[in-house]
């Protein structure tokens, strides 16, 4: 679609401009706004492999390692406490959150002693959904987010998935078994693989349809300068001619096709029909940014959203150790995001979440979005990407789900290239992130 090559060029020249990184002289974030509810978002990064396709910062895990990193990861949480800090959720992301799961529980616990904590979202890999790591983490995570990606055999051998995790078989059962443990279980996917054929994908939707889960994404496949050679040698060249195609396929089959199972949460979420998932009070989502709009980060390589600037924290084990012993957070550097960047933020996070309340977008900007993104209001509409558009709101249609899905996509591609920034300050060993078969990246 050429609308769609061109939202793409467009916002991946925004972000270039808007995240660019300068060095951050801090010594700790800033404390919370009166009022304000956060959540904090906590990063492990460590993986048994590492995926070609991850930009996140993650290292190969070693217990002589990971062991003092979980402990200071706990004393940076309490800095947080001692600035003033409460949160009513967590989000663990990594790298592999439940890598050494009595670490996570006994980080989990003090959180939950010192916070006003209500649910806990956790990422974790297909291998841990096993009965001894499903008794600790019941009662202790509300929201169980595994990465499967697929459920084809060949794509998870591309991917240097299936012997790490097994097959797509095995998988799909111990999704099954599992989702008992958790209010919610989610199943995180990943469509458009440049092999992968329709019925590739349409196999997956049904897998998914049968496997018990109470939730699932479906991303569309993106990547940053980091991951690009890997991505390239081992998954060939991205087909984005084709995104929109799969896109309406699989969003129509989970979502609107007769006898479909699942309601649209966000543009890519699509939570279970006929079961109850407020169990955690507003169901949470993998981009945490949709629910909380502020939030600190803590641990190597985690990027916070405080009051318009963005921190990233050294993605250096070493230098995040030595900051945290030495009582200070390891903040490398941070962006500032002018009041354009912040209304065209909510305009994109607010749309993927799907709908714009547009009198609250006035409030907050103490402009209107017509006024405030003239340019962005004009594209959407003249490609019919509004199903709603009065004084209150704008919903989307088919297609206007597909262009917040491009903007979305790009954004998070954005922040892989920020990501990368901070990888290229590495120096020594830790300078070359190891990929899928253990060869330097």
């Amino acid at each position: 679609m050429l609308s769609e090559r061109m939202l793409t060029s467009v916002i991946k020249v925004m972000t270039k401009h808007e995240l660019k990184m300068e060095p951050a002289g801090e010594r700790a974030l800033p404390g919370p706004k009166p009022g304000m509810r956060y959540m904090l978002y906590m990063h492990i990064p460590f993986c048994q492999r590492l995926c070609p396709y991850c930009s996140f910062n993650r290292y190969p895990f070693r217990e002589e390692i990971a062991r003092p990193y979980f402990q200071n990861l706990r004393r940076e949480m309490l800095m947080l406490k001692d600035l003033g800090y409460d949160f009513e959720s967590i989000y663990c992301g990594g790298g592999t959150p439940t890598i050494m799961i009595d670490e996570l529980c006994e980080t989990l616990d003090l959180a939950r002693d010192n916070f006003s904590i209500k649910e806990v979202s956790s990422e974790t890999n297909p291998n841990h959904l096993t009965k001894p790591y499903l008794e600790k983490l019941k009662g202790r995570v509300q929201r169980l987010s595994v990465g499967v990606q697929s459920f084809d055999n060949d794509l998870l051998r591309q991917m240097d998935r299936y012997e790490k995790y097994g097959s797509g078989e095995e998988i799909f059962e111990r999704i099954g078994e599992a989702a008992p443990y958790f209010d919610i279980l989610n199943v995180d996917m990943i469509f458009n693989f440049p092999s992968e054929t329709e019925d590739v994908l349409m196999r997956d939707v049904e897998l998914i349809g049968k496997c018990g889960c109470q939730q699932t994404t479906f991303s569309p496949l993106y990547f940053s300068r980091a991951t690009t050679r890997k991505m390239l040698d081992t998954l060939g060249q991205p087909a984005y001619d084709r995104e929109y195609r799969y896109y309406r396929m699989l969003d129509h089959a989970l979502a609107e096709a007769p006898g479909h199972a699942f309601e649209r949460r966000t543009v890519w979420t699509f939570n279970r029909l006929g079961q109850d998932l407020h169990a955690c009070g507003e169901v949470p989502v993998d981009e945490f940014g949709v629910t909380y709009e502020e939030y600190p980060a803590i641990g190597s390589g985690a990027v916070t959203h405080l009051d318009g600037t963005i921190y990233v924290n050294t993605f250096s084990l070493k230098e995040y150790n030595e900051a945290v012993e030495g009582g200070r957070m390891s903040l490398m550097g941070k962006t500032k995001m002018s009041k354009r960047d912040l209304m065209r933020y909510r305009f994109m996070q607010d749309l993927y979440a799907l709908r714009l309340d547009k009198r609250r977008f006035e409030e907050d900007f103490g402009v209107g979005v017509e006024r405030g993104l003239p340019v962005e209001m004009a594209f959407m509409r003249a490609n019919g990407a509004f199903a709603t558009d009065n004084a209150d709101e704008l919903t989307l249609t088919a297609k206007g789900r597909y262009y917040a899905l491009v903007m979305q996509r790009q954004f998070l591609s954005g922040l892989n290239e920020l990501r990368d920034q901070a990888r290229a300050a590495l120096t020594g060993a830790e300078h070359e992130l190891l990929f899928g078969d253990g060869t330097p990246a």
